[in-house]
């Protein structure tokens, strides 16, 4: 290395030891965009003798090069790895660094500074101990510096350091670097944090980072080398019961069967008494399995192999848990919710929800409010934005085990999957259940859905028809039923303007309310469906995710998609009401195929081209498919 341990030097084998036997802190750096976070960390590695002799020789090359510093070592290039962080001068994506200094290991994680890459920052802090909060000694508190502390603040972090960064450019003015201290110690407070540990200093000088600075001789605190090296994280959560989400069902032959994962909190012994969740089963732990043996003990943090002394169902996902001391299980809660797409949220839409190793389907079925994380004030919303937080209830498909994230980040934080693709739109922390999922049980019926199906000679089913304004749905629709009638079927048309008569009167035409739309619709046809009948819908039903969800309400094989296949030139000449028309003129907003998009079917399990066949054709083609596919149990008409 060009700065290495003496260590390392003399007794390689030696420094391992030490090395091995050193606590880890995982910290972030944080706070608005050209504050000096990458030029801070470079320092740090430089200070703490971590970095090569190949890696100086490029970083002075670099610094010539594309520096910020006139020629001079530019040490924000140790960090900013991406092409175009190097040519913006700033950071993008978060970006992770490792060092060690004689007493401790530290993973440190650089995150942006731009508000439009929050989400970047939210990942970052998901796994600190501590953040170290930059401050650009010229600007003050800004309103990314409260988002990033609020951020802190709301995942849990609690040691937090003030960097008042640049201090040389002010003259290391104390009166200046006491008036931001105060600033920012009174928004802390509001927020919770009420141990922050203040530091004058210089990034790109070195003053205070792992020496104390001849130019603050009125700060008798710490350097922030001396602070990390010695803050205290963390509480001993070997104490507590015993948490482990299983990862892996591992199972290499017949004669030995496992469960797989990561301490979660607690220990665990052979004999003691365990619970499956959600299920709720129990048993008992027969063996700790590790390479290269098995333990009488594994503890918070230790990755290993339980098998049990049952025979008793697990999969991946559940949970085992102390036996005597079990958290709860539910399926809806309150939670915070840091959007982080560049879609806005509309409450009602199916995403995937990922906690630990499960994963679910979830609906925000109400966003409570929206912080200002400026202010701290609530706001009303009906939607999320980028970027933006709230406090939202959601429901789950399926009870999960789960804790508050306050006590205990792996039971309570998970992230929102988009279902179609595969994006994380957010991360949530669970504040609590709603009381309503104890007080609401699924009540056991003896007539169920095939019952109610034999008795009407044919399959409950759903025939979503769905198109553009004007593709003919509704002409289509009612000509189906009127076919399906006369065939002596049992049927119920649902048409997208009757239902604005009743069901649905109350709702506009926003995307919130689009999608609030489909899911009523969605849950009356599988009631019906329930029923045994055939229903037929008519709705524009513009987004694939409503329809996906309307899919997955249904038993397999129980719901039909069939795209009505109108181009929108087509349709605006049909315009029977006028509609488009006023929409182009601007006075109809969210007018689907105008100013609001329509996703085709890109699957539709049947398509009908409307410039290609008639009305009565179209109908010919939908009830021909439905014989084929058997409108009875094990027949067709």
């Amino acid at each position: 290395m060009a700065h290495q341990s003496d260590l390392i030097a003399s007794d390689i084998d030696a420094y391992l030891e030490a090395h091995q036997n050193k606590s880890l802190l995982r910290f972030i750096t944080c706070g608005s965009v050209d504050d000096g976070k990458s030029t801070l960390i470079g320092r740090l590695l430089y200070d703490s003798k971590m970095v090569f002799e190949d890696q100086l020789a490029a970083l002075e090359a670099d610094s010539k090069r594309i520096g910020t510093q006139g020629g001079e070592i530019d040490f924000a290039l140790l960090v900013d790895g991406l092409a175009a962080e190097r040519e913006q001068g700033i950071t993008i994506d978060v970006a992770y660094r490792f060092f060690s200094t004689e007493t401790r290991k530290f993973i440190v994680a650089d995150t942006p500074g731009h508000e439009q890459y929050t989400r970047n920052m939210v990942t970052g802090a998901s796994t600190a101990d501590a953040a170290v909060i930059l401050i650009d000694a010229r600007k003050g508190v800004l309103t990314q510096t409260r988002r990033h502390s609020y951020l802190v603040s709301l995942l849990g972090i609690r040691h937090v350091v003030l960097a008042v960064n640049k201090m040389d450019l002010i003259g290391w003015d104390q009166a200046r670097f006491a008036e931001i201290v105060a600033e920012y110690r009174a928004f802390a407070a509001q927020i919770g944090l009420n141990a922050v540990t203040a530091i004058p200093i210089s990034g790109l000088k070195g003053d205070n980072i792992a020496t104390r600075s001849e130019a603050t001789p009125w700060h008798g605190g710490p350097t922030l080398m001396e602070w990390l090296e010695a803050v205290e994280v963390g509480e001993d959560t070997r104490a507590q019961p015993f948490r482990m989400p299983v990862q892996w069902v591992n199972r290499p032959n017949l004669d030995f069967r496992g469960f797989a994962g990561l301490i979660a909190a607690g220990t665990v012994r052979p004999g003691d008494a365990v619970k499956v969740l959600p299920s709720g089963r129990t048993s008992t732990v027969a063996r700790i399995v590790v390479m290269p043996g098995d333990l009488d003990q594994a503890v918070v943090g230790q990755s290993v192999t339980l098998t049990l002394a049952d025979e008793i169902d697990v999969s991946r996902g559940d949970v085992l848990v102390a036996a005597d001391a079990a958290p709860e299980v539910a399926d809806q809660f309150e939670t915070t919710l840091v959007w982080m797409d560049d879609e806005p949220l509309p409450p009602g839409r199916p995403y995937l929800l990922k906690i630990g190793a499960r994963t679910v389907t979830a609906q925000v079925t109400e966003i409570k409010h929206k912080v200002n994380v400026n202010t701290l004030e609530k706001l009303a919303a009906k939607r999320l934005e980028l970027n933006e937080i709230a406090v939202a209830n959601i429901s789950l498909d399926r009870p999960i085990a789960f804790e508050p994230y306050a006590d205990n980040r792996d039971l309570g934080g998970f992230i929102l999957i988009d279902k179609i693709s595969n994006r994380t739109v957010g991360a949530g922390l669970i504040n609590h259940h709603l009381r309503r999922a104890d007080n609401i049980h699924w009540q056991a019926t003896d007539v169920d859905k095939a019952a109610r199906s034999a008795i009407k000679g044919q399959r409950g089913r759903v025939v979503w028809l769905t198109g553009l304004s004007g593709a003919g749905k509704s002409t289509i629709a009612n000509l189906v039923e009127k076919k399906l009638h006369s065939l002596g079927r049992h049927t119920y048309l649902l048409d997208g303007d009757n239902v604005r008569h009743g069901l649905n009167r109350d709702l506009g035409f926003t995307e919130e309310d689009r999608v609030e739309n489909i899911r009523r619709v969605a849950e009356v046809a599988r009631l019906m469906a329930d029923a045994g009948l055939i229903v037929i819908t008519a709705f524009i039903s513009p987004f694939r995710a409503e329809r996906r969800m309307a899919r997955e309400l249904m038993d397999e094989g129980d719901f039909i998609e069939v795209f009505i296949d109108t181009p929108l030139s087509v349709a605006e000449q049909r315009d029977v009401k006028g509609l488009y028309q006023k929409a182009r003129a601007g006075e109809l907003k969210n007018f689907t195929g105008i100013d609001s998009p329509y996703e085709a079917p890109e699957t539709p399990d049947l398509r009908i081209d409307t410039t290609a066949v008639t009305a009565v054709e179209a109908t010919e083609s939908i009830v021909r498919w439905l014989v084929s596919e058997g409108l009875s149990e094990g027949e067709g008409i």
